[in-house]
Order: C-alpha cells, then structure tokens, then sequence
C-alpha cells in the first residue's frame, strides 16, 4: 500500500495533521522585499525585450545592441588559441599552468589587465597602471561595485546628467545610492547646473560624493562634450573634491576625430574610469572593467591602497572573478587586432556613421514640415553613436509603445525610462546599430504613420 492511500489522520496523529495544514508554502510579499526588485527603472528593459518577443515582424529602434553582421562563431575558438599562444610565448606559462588558467578560478581584479593597459596606450595614448584595473563581469558589474564602494549612507550623494543611461539608475537603485540629476544638452552635461546642484546639496548638509557622465555619444541622448567642456568639468571637480565617473563605451566607434576622453586628461586621479567590451567586441563575453588608481589612506596602514583593491574585495564577495574564459577570448580578440580597438571596429563604425545619416534623412524626408505649421515632430542630430531623440506629439508611453507595435509594426524606447519617470514624456529614444538601412527607411516610415494617427487627438 503507498503511503498516499493511507489515513493521513491515523499515521500523523491530529496534532500533526493540524500542524501540517498551518504549515503552508511560502507566500513572500513585494513589500517584503527590497524597494528595488519593484522598482520601474528596473523593468523597463524587460518590458521591452517582451514586446519584441509579441511582435517580432515589428521593426525595432528600442535594441542597444552593437552591429551583429561582421560576427563568426568560428572566430571564438581561434581568439582562444591566440590568447593560449600569448601564455606560452609571451607569459612562459606550461601546459599545466594554462589549463589551470582557462578551466579553474581566476585572479579576482582579472587577468587580461596588462592588455587593457595595452590598448589604452595605443588607442588613447593614455599610460595606466595594470594594477589600477579591475576586470568586471560587464560594465553593469563595475557599476554596482563602485557605487556600493563610494556611496558610505544616504548623506553621499551621486551627481549624474539627465536623461541617464537606464542601467546606471538600475545600478544606483541596487547600491542604495542616491542620484541628483544635472541637465544635459546637445553639448552634454550642464556644467552650470551641476555647480548649482553641487551647492544644493552642500547647503542641505550632504556630500556630493562623485559625477557620472557619459562624454561621447551618451545614451540614450547622443550628446558628446566639447575639449574645453571636458577640462572645465575637470577643474570643477577639483575645486569641489568630487570624483568623476567616466562611462565611455561608445567613443571608440567615432570614425572621425574626438575630444580625449576624461580619464587621458586626468592629472590629478579625479576620474574612475567604467570600460566594456560589449559594443567594441561583443557583449556576450560580458567583460567590463574599471580604471580606479585613487589612492585610499587608512588607519594603521603602512600606505595608500589603490582604491581598486578595495573595489576587488567586493567583487570577491559578489562574483569573486570574471569567467576566466570569457577573459581568454577578449585578450585574444586584442592581441589579433595589434591592442587597437580602433582598428578592430573600424566597419562597425561605417555602419553606424551610415545607419546614422540614413536615419536623419529619412526623418527629414517623412516629417517635412507643412507650410504655413509649425512643425510638431523634432530630434537632436548626434555625430555619432548608436542613439538619437525623437520628440512627439503625443505622449511616448508604455500604451504607446504597444499601440505602436501591434497597428503599425515599429518599436522604440520611451524616454521616461532615462529620467526615473520625471520628464521626457513625448520622447522616444531611436537606435539605429543594428537595422540596415532599408530596415531603417521602413521604420521611420511606420513611426511617420503612427504620428499621423495621433495628430488631433493631444
């Protein structure tokens, strides 16, 4: 006889029996967890990728994916044996020694930090000590370990300009750090406003503790720093003792010439530095890292600490090294392109140069003005990048959003996602890095449709 066709009553005992139904699953309420698992900032992208999911005929601009068209599997094995040829050449490392390397745990700042430092001299002509360097688990890695580092309680207070890359507010929700927002414009962050807002929280008896800034092509706006922007910003900082947290993932695809970035004009160790692989490479490595060389004083310490040993004892804790593989592949991908991620990317960067003009004609061409109107559709026209805003008409809500891909068959990012909910109501954030230009044309076409649609009705 098995035991479910017996008298549960008769072998338990009542008592037990009782005891048993009290002892139901587990029922966890959201406000039982922490503030932001629920948080919208945190969903906007998963909200996304399941609308692409329900329409996938629709043409998408929401996807802040890099150029897929040049990628070959078969290129992975071979960054690997390259990467194997570097350790028995280059390191001296045995046989032993190198399958230790690719199949066990590795060092937890990372072990591809003397190629960083490599690239970065021959693309950035920037001298950066290896040991400053530690090698993340994606940049989105790197931003949680450095928040949770810099931001001691709710007093420090981070500054970032507005509208902010979606993953960096995600990042600050989880580390419990609070953001102030400083206006951005077509010239990028609003140096003006950010003194102001440094004196805000100042007289409210709290630190500015650092400044987040995307310098060239940000997302979602597109806007990029002038030279004498990025050595104002600097020698503001200085003035009021604040750090300033460079995220630069997308200079490197800039087929012409730009401005340094902040870290190669640093000469006083102000900025930390947030670098990824994911759009020069391939995101599916997810290896990021940081450049943080500030030296850290403590009591009984023989010396300064690099604050990037400190970010280390964190990541050990969180995910205690990057996958040793994936690091193998990026060392690899570096070594075969000469340390140049210039050279490496040099056709993505035609495609998003192309891909960017042909979508700036084709808004021109669909949204020609009616003479005798003002025109009620507007965007900024960004030199670079993968990203531009579109502002509607109408509100570029969630609703929108699935109205607009179910009638008309295109998808893009509402930009009230970038400002935590705040502003950017009627904008929509357009990326262009992986359509083809045809795929662009088609899209704007629809885009064009849906604002016909809604003309009238706001």
């Amino acid at each position: 006889m098995h035991f479910d066709d017996l008298d549960r009553t008769s072998i338990l005992g009542e008592d037990d029996v009782t005891m048993a139904k009290q002892s139901a699953p587990i029922r966890l309420n959201i406000t039982d967890l922490h503030e932001s698992v629920d948080d919208p900032a945190l969903t906007s992208m998963t909200l996304l990728n399941e609308l692409a999911g329900r329409y996938p005929e629709a043409i998408s601009f929401s996807a802040g994916r890099p150029f897929e068209g040049f990628y070959e599997v078969e290129n992975l094995s071979h960054h690997l044996m390259t990467f194997k040829g570097y350790l028995e050449a280059e390191m001296g490392l045995s046989g032993e020694q190198i399958r230790r390397t690719f199949f066990q745990y590795g060092r937890t700042k990372g072990f591809i930090h003397e190629l960083i430092a490599r690239q970065l001299l021959v693309d950035e002509g920037m001298a950066v000590d290896p040991e400053s360097i530690v090698v993340t688990t994606g940049c989105q890695e790197a931003m949680v370990l450095l928040l949770r580092t810099l931001v001691r309680d709710t007093d420090d207070i981070i500054l970032a300009a507005t509208p902010n890359y979606v993953g960096f507010i995600g990042a600050a929700r989880v580390a419990g750090a609070p953001i102030r927002s400083v206006r951005e414009g077509e010239g990028g962050i609003d140096l003006d406003d950010l003194e102001r807002q440094i004196a805000m929280v100042k007289n409210e008896g709290r630190r500015p503790r650092a400044c987040y800034v995307v310098p060239d092509f940000a997302n979602p706006s597109g806007a990029s720093m002038t030279l004498a922007d990025r050595i104002a910003l600097l020698e503001l900082a200085r003035r009021e003792q604040l750090l300033v947290i460079e995220d630069n993932p997308y200079s490197i695809l800039c087929s012409g010439v730009r401005p340094p970035m902040l870290k190669a004009l640093d000469e006083h160790r102000q900025v930390i530095h947030l670098g990824s692989f994911a759009k020069s490479a391939f995101a599916g490595a997810r290896v990021g890292y940081i450049i943080a060389d500030q030296p850290v004083e403590s009591t009984g310490a023989s010396g300064p600490v690099l604050l990037a040993d400190h970010l280390a004892k964190l990541k050990s804790m969180v995910t205690l090294n990057t996958s040793t593989v994936a690091q193998a592949v990026i060392g690899g991908y570096l070594i075969e392109n000469e340390f140049s991620l210039r050279r490496a990317t040099a056709r993505e960067a035609d495609v998003y140069r192309h891909n960017l003009a042909t979508l700036l004609d084709r808004l021109e061409s669909v949204f020609e003005p009616v003479p005798g109107l003002p025109r009620d559709v507007s965007w900024n026209t960004p030199r670079g990048g993968m990203f531009l805003v579109i502002t509607l008409p109408f509100p570029a809500d969630e609703d929108m959003l699935e109205y607009s891909a179910s009638r008309f068959g295109v998808l893009w990012t509402p930009m009230h996602h970038f400002y935590a909910g705040t502003s950017g109501s009627c904008q929509a954030r357009l990326s262009f890095s992986v359509l083809t230009p045809e795929q662009i044309s088609l899209g704007v076409e629809r885009l064009g449709k849906l604002v016909q649609d809604q003309r009238g009705r706001w």
